[in-house]
């Protein structure tokens, strides 16, 4: 090993240290309330903890060669082409392979069965979703419930929407549960979340549910306050509704 790559294997060294550090002591992740999002978020955090490793040696490597390998007063011709295949080159393309192989693996593989075995459980309750420019229409099939003002779940229920659109094309997203699937006229998709935090959009505003599909102007403001309560709370909210529709 010659005298510049011991160098930048040692700054790939310190980096690499530093960078999964901050990864274990920092949570970036927004709130997460729902089983579907756990997985996601556990996700986001092996491809962290296997790309700071990849990102290190990049850094090293240009920094390095940046101050080292400048050009100092004027500049001076380019020296001749190397063709090389050496050990360092046959190394990094095998381990980046695998940790290309790995993540494919896992969290691609096996973290999407988890979320479809979710998927394929038996729903607790159905809501239906119906997006318009540029509003949210949330209908409860079982409870004869039908609102626009809010989308009210109860916690640690598996709920499938089953999700449309009256004119172009929306995309339905709520942050706190990581899941997403477009709104298509004319057809339906389903999308399950098993909320498992109670919590409103005025605990966080990730308990929002807003349009991620550029649709018009009012785009920006297509969004509906999320509350998840407990079931008693729920039953309570639903004779409201039923009530306040009577009248």
């Amino acid at each position: 090993m010659n005298r510049h790559t011991f160098i930048v294997a040692i700054l790939w060294v310190v980096l690499t240290i530093l960078g999964e550090a901050l990864v274990a002591i920092s949570d970036l992740s927004p709130l997460a309330a729902a089983k579907e999002a756990a997985i996601v978020d556990g996700a986001f955090r092996v491809l962290m903890v296997l790309a700071v490793p990849v990102v290190a040696f990049v850094i090293a490597t240009l920094a390095y060669s940046i101050i080292r390998f400048r050009i100092r007063g004027e500049p001076s011709q380019d020296g001749p082409p190397i063709r090389s295949h050496g050990r360092l080159i046959a190394v990094w393309f095998a381990v980046t392979s695998g940790l290309t192989v790995l993540m494919v693996i896992y969290p691609g593989i096996i973290g999407m069965n988890e979320l479809a075995d979710l998927s394929h459980e038996e729903p607790d309750m159905v809501v239906k979703v119906e997006g318009m420019r540029f509003a949210w229409r949330f209908t409860y099939p079982e409870q004869n419930v039908s609102t626009f003002k809010e989308l009210v779940l109860p916690v640690d229920k598996h709920v499938r929407f089953d999700v449309t659109s009256r004119d172009v094309l929306h995309s339905f997203w709520v942050p706190a549960f990581r899941m997403k699937i477009d709104a298509v006229p004319g057809m339906v998709t389903t999308v399950h979340a098993t909320p498992d935090k109670t919590g409103t959009f005025g605990d966080d505003t990730q308990l929002r549910l807003q349009c991620t599909e550029l649709c018009g102007l009012g785009h920006s403001i297509m969004t509906v306050p999320v509350r998840v309560v407990e079931q008693s709370e729920f039953e309570a909210w639903v004779a409201q509704q039923t009530q306040t529709a009577r009248r």
